[in-house]
């Protein structure tokens, strides 16, 4: 099923479930939140501001849901009536990734100050500057079976974890420039994409980093979640294309129509997959 979001150039971007029973997109370029039922009712509410470009949103356990405001520094939160307020960031912070924390805290990586950010639900603030040079542009995270932040390094060409006492520890990926950006925990392993090499990466319980090279390997993976059973599901950006990788490494692609560009991706609900496109909709696919 595929349902159309926002008006023409809105940019379906970041996807969760919601606790209200829905899905919640961030509009990327028309600077809105959506709500999209089920059923495919959609509801798009404004925040004042289209530049303010929100990328990823999580639930948090206050029941609203939270998310990044890349273009102006902010981390908003919008209750599931509608009703939405910010959170200021340090100027040049240009927040990105988002999760909610086992502590109850949103954490969030700030893409233009290589840190990491703790917000707690009233508001105060903490940041932890990682152990990286200038520049390593943290992208995604997520908590990981350990209870600890995993995150990503796209220009670091690493992947990072972060204790909820702030002790950070950086993890080198064996293919150079493979531009890590998606970031997802199951059960045993914390999973990841590498957007440049066309690869899945997975960092096992032992620490063990592995590769699987896509066949396509211009597909560019983007998100990643865990799937409702077995291994993990991926946006293939470059393909307009989604995948499933079991816990074995085998693969199945699911084709979206031409031009999607798919990026965020959550298990709804409803049991089904849905995925936002930057063209426009969300797509729906129950396996």
């Amino acid at each position: 099923m595929l349902v159309g979001v926002g008006k023409t150039g809105a940019g379906p971007y970041g996807v969760t479930a919601g606790p209200d029973g829905a899905l919640w997109a961030t509009l990327v370029h028309s600077g809105e939140i959506a709500r999209v039922a089920v059923d495919g009712g959609v509801e798009v509410f404004g925040l004042d501001a289209p530049d303010s470009r929100p990328s990823l949103i999580t639930a948090a356990g206050d029941g609203a849901l939270w998310f990044t405001r890349t273009g102006d520094d902010r981390i908003g939160r919008i209750t599931t009536g509608g009703e939405a307020t910010t959170f200021a960031l340090p100027e040049g912070s240009a927040p990105f990734g988002i999760v909610a924390g086992p502590d109850g805290a949103l954490w969030f990586t700030a893409m233009g100050t290589d840190r990491i950010g703790r917000l707690e639900l009233d508001g105060r603030l903490s940041e932890y500057a990682l152990p990286v040079a200038t520049g390593a542009l943290a992208s995604m995270i997520a908590v990981g079976p350990d209870g600890a932040l995993w995150f990503t390094l796209n220009q670091a060409n690493a992947v990072g974890r972060l204790d909820l006492d702030g002790h950070a520890t950086v993890r080198a990926l064996p293919t150079p420039g493979a531009g890590p950006v998606g970031i997802a925990a199951t059960h045993d392993a914390v999973w990841f994409t590498e957007i440049i090499a066309g690869q899945i990466g997975r960092v096992t319980p032992d620490g063990t980093v592995q590769e699987l090279p896509l066949t396509d390997r211009e597909a560019r993976p983007h998100a990643v979640i865990a799937a409702q059973a077995d291994g993990v599901w991926v946006s293939l950006w470059g393909s307009d294309r989604l995948a499933h990788v079991s816990d074995t490494g085998e693969v199945e692609e699911i084709e979206l129509p031409a031009s999607s560009e798919p990026h965020g991706l959550a298990l709804g609900p409803d049991g089904a997959l849905w995925a936002a496109l930057e063209s426009g909709h969300l797509f729906r696919f129950e396996p």
